[in-house]
């Protein structure tokens, strides 16, 4: 009479399942889902934030910034090599082409000081510091009816 176990019917299974992780885990693990925008940091100093944005292969021409009801608008361009036809490529990482980027910017910013510059591929925009505001006292008066 066969005996039947239940912790073992299972396990063609759990090998079965073991070996799609793997298979799939391998196949997208040479895939770069690259973002279609430049990195950036935003730190904040004692009178001003600053914003650094790595733009590798992009021309200081080829970036627009602009500033609008408290949204930094970052927009450019990366363009292709000279010379190298798109059937050319074994291995293609880097974007290319225009991409666009929004950032909220800190209440306290004058928007009148912004700087920006553009050294060896890193853009740094420099936010001042505005006045901070404090909150202001109402007086409360009696009313009559």
């Amino acid at each position: 009479m066969p005996v039947f176990r239940w912790g073992h019917s299972w396990d063609a299974f759990h090998d079965f399942e073991r070996e799609i992780d793997r298979l799939l885990n391998s196949a997208f693990q040479g895939i770069r889902l690259g973002r279609q925008y430049p990195s950036i940091n935003l730190y904040e100093l004692p009178d001003q934030y600053v914003l650094t944005a790595e733009l590798p292969g992009t021309k200081a021409d080829e970036i627009e910034l602009a500033l609008g009801n408290g949204v930094l608008k970052i927009k450019g361009r990366r363009t292709e090599p000279n010379g190298v036809p798109e059937e050319r490529y074994r291995r293609q990482e880097r974007f290319r082409g225009e991409w666009e980027r929004s950032l909220s910017i800190p209440e306290r910013v004058r928007e009148e000081g912004l700087t920006a510059e553009f050294v060896d591929g890193i853009l740094r925009v420099h936010l001042p510091k505005g006045e901070q505001s404090q909150p202001r006292r109402i007086q409360v008066s009696e009313g009559s009816e």
